[in-house]
């Protein structure tokens, strides 16, 4: 069975009920050759059962089915369902609020919001990123108005913002939340992730000093008003954070401190994608599921 949608509207045209869409999510995670989840063997000689979607490894003799070790595991919520919030949320650029699926999908707010939370929890570590050539490396500082008068509560000021560090190289980017922008944070990530030896361009905060030992280190001051030197610039991870931050305030309006690296992966996956079509995209995720998070573990995690 062959999906050739091109837009939203064929691929939903062909998932009209729960059996279809359980056929797309088998073609797509196991393209004909069934996985038993819990002796991993792929084989087509798995039995198929007479319920609707069971299978019987044929090597451990355990009952599957495709949702099995997924985010969908364990779910009430019709796959359909699922996958119109999945798709809504990956194309749209800003993504969708909890209130807003709810409404669209006929689920309650709250469940709206487990749905949401599964999907970040998919993409986390979904795209690594590799910074072996020329890489943009940022900061920047997520957080709300202040409520009342904050004394010290501007620019790099951790009282009422979230430091979040990025690195884009080759068009992709990867976030990291962070308790501080220091130094020894700073280059523990770089050394980390980056080959010695590749040019990294950077603003001129101090944490960067030192950089220079082991990197061809560009440095462009922004305090001074420059932007671009010798052809070098971090506009481009400067690109992203204001996306993120046009997301966050103008859809969520307010990310918790332990949840935000959820965030920063959803926006960073849609950025690394970019050049997909909204079905290619959905078909990628879609393919790739392998994780699954609890209610009460989503809710008990602490930065």
């Amino acid at each position: 069975m062959k999906y050739k949608a091109k837009s939203f509207i064929d691929l939903f045209n062909s998932l009209h009920d729960e059996i279809s869409c359980r056929e797309f999510l088998e073609y797509q995670r196991w393209h004909g050759e069934p996985i038993c989840p819990h002796c991993h063997r792929q084989s087509k000689e798995h039995y198929r059962l007479k319920r609707q979607g069971l299978y019987k490894c044929k090597s451990c003799h355990k009952t599957f089915s495709v949702t099995v070790g997924t985010m969908f595991e364990g779910s009430h919520v019709p796959l359909m369902k699922w996958f119109y919030a999945i798709y809504i949320f990956l194309s749209h650029k800003k993504g969708i609020s909890s209130t807003q699926l709810a409404k669209d999908i006929g689920v309650t707010q709250k469940t709206a919001w487990f749905i949401l939370e599964r999907i970040r929890h998919e993409l986390h570590g979904k795209f690594i990123a590799t910074f072996n050539n020329l890489t943009q490396v940022d900061e920047t500082y997520v957080g709300g108005k202040n409520k009342g008068r904050v004394k010290h509560a501007q620019g790099r000021s951790l009282k009422k913002k979230v430091p979040v560090v990025g690195l884009l190289s080759d068009g992709k980017v990867q976030t990291f939340v962070t308790p501080n922008t220091s130094g020894k944070v700073l280059k523990a990530i770089i050394y980390n992730l980056v080959k010695e030896g590749t040019t990294i361009i950077s603003d001129g905060w101090k944490g960067y000093v030192g950089l220079s030992a082991k990197y061809d280190h560009k440095v462009v001051d922004h305090g001074t008003g420059e932007y671009v030197r010798d052809g070098f610039h971090t506009n481009s991870i400067d690109g992203f954070w204001s996306h993120l931050k046009r997301g966050i305030m103008g859809i969520y309006h307010k990310v918790s401190k332990k949840h935000l690296f959820r965030y920063c992966d959803e926006f960073a996956f849609r950025y690394n994608t970019r050049n997909l079509s909204d079905v290619e995209r959905f078909s990628l995720f879609i393919m790739s599921t392998y994780k699954r998070i609890r209610y009460h573990d989503l809710i008990k995690l602490e930065y």
